[in-house]
């Protein structure tokens, strides 16, 4: 108790990073540019779905729907879900799918769409949360499909996975997110 006291943090570790997202830019629901620039100092949550899902991803967006409704008036917290099927999720089927199924503020909640290559790169090398090994070794991509949640803190930095269906973990990253929003950059 009295190294909380005589060493400043101690009772209050911080998350070492887990990795650091890289720049990238996509498109969102509304067909805008969105990049990192949009997330420098701001908490926040990243996962990977497809609309077209009847299995993990409902189950998925089901589970982060509290956590929006938390924190949706955090000026520095948003939630970032990219897809995994570019092919079939155009802007207009995300800007669906945000505005029918999930009724969630495009400002708050923001969907994702570009590069299939692109967007697996940032679900296994910026966020960690596919294994780099599914990319063949001619460049190809296995189908991404993963349940796993990515926290970033204000600085860029992965801090923490989470299991998406599992909401003992979501109320587990609920704490962290408040934690890491009083944190300075």
């Amino acid at each position: 108790m009295a190294l909380s006291y005589a060493i400043p943090g101690f009772a209050h570790p911080k998350m070492p990073a887990i990795s650091t997202v890289q720049p990238f830019s996509f498109y969102d629901q509304d067909g805008n540019t969105f990049s990192n620039k949009d997330v420098k100092g701001k908490v926040h949550v990243a996962s990977f779905f497809f609309t077209t899902c009847t299995s993990v991803c409902p189950r998925l967006n089901n589970n982060l729907k509290p956590v929006y409704n938390h924190f949706k008036n955090e000026t520095d917290f948003l939630i970032l879900s990219y897809t995994c099927d570019p092919s079939t999720d155009s802007v207009s089927k995300l800007k669906t799918y945000a505005d029918s199924v999930l009724n969630v503020d495009p400002s708050k909640w923001v969907f994702l769409t570009g590069n299939k290559d692109s967007l697996y790169a940032m679900a296994r090398h910026s966020y960690k949360i596919d294994d780099p090994k599914n990319e063949t070794e001619r460049g190809e991509t296995d189908f991404l499909h993963t349940q796993l949640i990515a926290l970033v803190n204000k600085k860029g930095e992965v801090v923490k996975i989470y299991d998406g269906l599992k909401p003992s973990e979501i109320k587990q990253m609920e704490v962290e997110i408040k934690k890491l929003l009083k944190e300075n950059t």
